[in-house]
């Protein structure tokens, strides 16, 4: 493990060039399919251990199997159960793009996110100071990351848009009740200009609410609980946007 912030730097520039993550779900996009980010996470503070035979690569390589875009990765140990290995491994076994979905406070963060192979770090708007936003986003910049700017309301997204990230995440879970209302993103689509990429993140849980999210207008899912919690994550997933002919499943 590498603590050392010009270790770090270097390790983050001898990484092979990001994959390209909102890339990725542009080119969803322009062929008409949904844009899934699918995610890899062993627990939950709300909901405690979510898969117990948790194994990252297996579930990312059925993720890409049945076709999903991108990947979401939880890395934070003390409430999720993370582990940095958990993203480098189904980084690799998917061949998708990766994002580091962790608690990014510190540049030093940034840096070892690119180190362990993420292409895309999560920043929240909820636990970050306007400056911060701002050079935590610009610092992923210089490694060739894209930034996905999470907010759950409209002073956050004022916030957020002030640094123009190429993608919005707007959480339908509220970080205080933790209750979750998918209005909260159709809510917030109207105040986002058209030429950034809308992810609703939480409480996507059947075809319906795919549908619905899709009409609104959203370009992409973050989702995870409701696949993890599948037999197979990647064939629950190819029957949530399969039935609207929304995903490329090779399996």
């Amino acid at each position: 493990v590498l603590h050392n912030l010009a270790d770090l730097e270097v390790a983050a520039r001898s990484q092979e060039d990001p994959r390209g993550f909102a890339d990725a779900i542009t080119a969803a996009l322009i062929t008409g399919k949904a844009a899934v980010i699918a995610e890899v996470k062993k627990a939950s503070p709300s909901k405690g251990v979510i898969r117990p035979d948790f194994n990252p690569e297996m579930i990312a390589a059925s993720y890409a199997r049945h076709g999903a875009t991108c990947l979401s990765v939880l890395t934070d140990v003390d409430f999720f159960q993370g582990q940095n290995e958990f993203l480098t491994g189904a980084r690799a076994a998917s061949g998708l793009p990766t994002l580091r979905k962790d608690f990014v406070i510190d540049p030093w963060q940034v840096a070892e996110s690119r180190a362990i192979g993420a292409d895309c770090v999560l920043l929240i708007a909820a636990a970050l100071e306007d400056a911060q936003m701002a050079e935590l986003a610009a610092a992923a910049a210089a490694y060739g990351m894209d930034v996905l700017l999470e907010v759950h309301d409209r002073q956050e997204l004022e916030r957020a848009l002030a640094v123009g990230p190429r993608l919005i995440g707007i959480n339908n879970r509220n970080l205080h009740t933790f209750e979750t209302r998918l209005e909260t993103t159709l809510e917030l689509l109207g105040e986002i200009p058209g030429d950034q990429l809308v992810v609703t993140e939480s409480g996507i849980t059947s075809a319906g609410d795919v549908a619905r999210m899709r009409t609104g207008g959203v370009h992409a899912f973050l989702i995870g609980e409701t696949l993890l919690r599948a037999p197979d994550p990647g064939e629950k997933l190819a029957a949530l946007f399969g039935p609207t002919g929304l995903i490329g499943d090779d399996s």
